[in-house]
């Protein structure tokens, strides 16, 4: 009896995979398209929305015909379709590729351009869906990514369509670096890690002296050096406080913050 339900589970097993052979082949519903064809498909994908069909005709455009100006252009629409996808990593990885192959193209400042904000959105991003959390205790490696990019574009292409919000976006980096640095010497103040402290709060007034977060960058230089008893640095820091900042909610013992300063948008 066992030996009877073993051979019929072999046979069927070997009808099964010998079955495999019978189903038909997945249909490629590109054949025989050309590749303008092919580019006019793709692009409709992506005013539908349709990003994920959008980068698989992209790429099989250029596999197929990768020579001509139907095979550059896919190369810089894909790199939109991932960061429309929420695929920063590929979105950078294919601007990249278009800088790195065409860097004399006519549009190679889009590329940069892309690449920063792919950049500026990675990891939640800057703009993007931001709950509660405060910019400024990111790690800000992403930021100095994007800035980096931005400025290598309107130095390059001073005059490009992109520069201006380049130039906007840049601010922007800044002070969410200056806030950064402050983050952590606050954190370092209120654990008693008074000369990281001092540190941090230095590196932000040296590194971005006209970022909003100075101010407070300012009181805990200050409230650094009292409580490591320096009190002639201490005053040092507060008259300069006193001069930059005359009316600074600080000397009335702290701010009342209704929103982050990150959200401007």
């Amino acid at each position: 009896m066992a030996s009877s339900i073993l051979r019929s589970l072999a046979v069927i097993g070997t009808l099964l995979l010998g079955g495999c052979g019978l189903l038909p082949e997945e249909i490629d519903e590109t054949a025989g398209w050309n590749a303008q064809r092919i580019y006019s498909e793709a692009k409709s994908a992506m005013v539908d929305g349709g990003y994920d069909r959008a980068i698989k005709l992209f790429e099989k455009l250029e596999a197929r015909y990768p020579y001509g100006r139907y095979a550059q252009q896919a190369q810089i629409e894909v790199a939109y379709a991932y960061y429309k996808s929420n695929e920063p990593v590929l979105a950078i990885a294919a601007a990249d590729r278009f800088i790195r192959l065409h860097p004399d193209h006519p549009h190679v400042d889009y590329a940069y351009y892309l690449k920063g904000l792919a950049t500026f959105n990675e990891d939640l991003g800057l703009l993007g869906s931001l709950s509660n959390q405060d910019l400024s205790e990111r790690d800000p490696k992403g930021a100095r990514e994007s800035f980096e990019t931005f400025r290598e574009l309107i130095t390059r292409f001073p005059d490009s369509r992109y520069a201006e919000d380049s130039r906007q976006r840049m601010v922007y980096l800044v002070n969410a670096l200056a806030a950064h640095e402050v983050h952590v010497a606050r954190y370092y103040y209120r654990r008693g890690g008074y000369v990281a402290a001092v540190n941090r709060a230095k590196s932000a007034i040296a590194s971005f002296p006209d970022a909003p977060a100075v101010e407070e960058a300012l009181h805990l230089l200050a409230r650094s050096y009292d409580a490591l008893g320096m009190t002639d640095l201490r005053d040092d820091a507060e008259r300069v406080m006193k001069i930059n900042f005359p009316k600074s909610v600080y000397f009335d013992g702290g701010p009342v913050v209704s929103k982050p300063w990150w959200q401007i948008w």
